[in-house]
């Protein structure tokens, strides 16, 4: 009975955020990989080096990981700063852009409330989780018109895109950002992401099955 209990409450978890957790740990990190930085950098549009800057900020103060359903303020809302899922990469590093996803995920669900997945069986929004949710921040950046087709070739991902992977095949989600570390050995950007153990930058772009390509800016 015990075993059953932790196992629902697991469940319940995976549901509420639907992102990848921590049965998908990280990787070594950057700190293993070869990889040298694009000279082309400083060229990058402010609002897409405010985005790498501030998800690569969180990589040494965001050290754990949680998919805990919590209530935050809004807008410009935000779980404690040293933990959070997937998506909270992602949301904090939008929002040191001027975007702040929490808001923008709302308005646009509010208004057009069918066009999102019904999944998780809500009949109105929710403010504390709803852009928390893997597929309801796929279904926003689609619907600004920011989906890029998705590709095979590394050279296809830029700095600052947003990308969005199947973990399992069964449809547990998990998104990162493309970030403007480059390993040469592998011909790709690194991701900055948290499948696990916290905020790393990984060369992890094609270890699960590519779902959406997204570039915002």
């Amino acid at each position: 009975m015990h075993r059953i209990r932790i196992f629902s409450a697991l469940f319940l978890t995976l549901v509420a955020i639907g992102c990848g957790g921590t049965s998908y740990q990280r990787s070594g990190g950057s700190s293993s990989i070869p990889s040298i930085q694009k000279p082309v950098v400083n060229d990058l549009p402010e609002a897409i080096r405010h985005v790498i800057e501030s998800a690569r900020e969180q990589i040494e103060v965001t050290t754990h990981y949680t998919q805990d359903y919590r209530v935050i303020p809004y807008p410009g809302g935000d779980m404690p700063a040293d933990t959070g899922a997937c998506t909270d990469v992602v949301i904090r590093a939008f929002r040191k852009a001027g975007v702040d996803l929490q808001k923008e995920v709302h308005d646009d669900m509010a208004a057009n409330f069918s066009a999102y997945p019904a999944k998780w069986g809500l009949t109105h929004t929710d403010t504390n989780i709803d852009h928390r949710r893997v597929p309801n921040l796929q279904t926003y950046f689609a619907r600004k018109g920011s989906s890029v087709p998705i590709a095979s070739d590394g050279n296809a991902f830029k700095p600052g895109d947003v990308v969005t992977w199947d973990l399992d095949g069964k449809g547990m989600t998990h998104i990162g950002l493309i970030s403007n570390d480059w390993n040469e050995a592998s011909k790709r950007y690194l991701i900055i992401h948290n499948i696990g153990g916290g905020v790393a930058e990984e060369d992890r772009l094609f270890d699960w099955k590519i779902t959406g390509h997204y570039r915002y800016f």
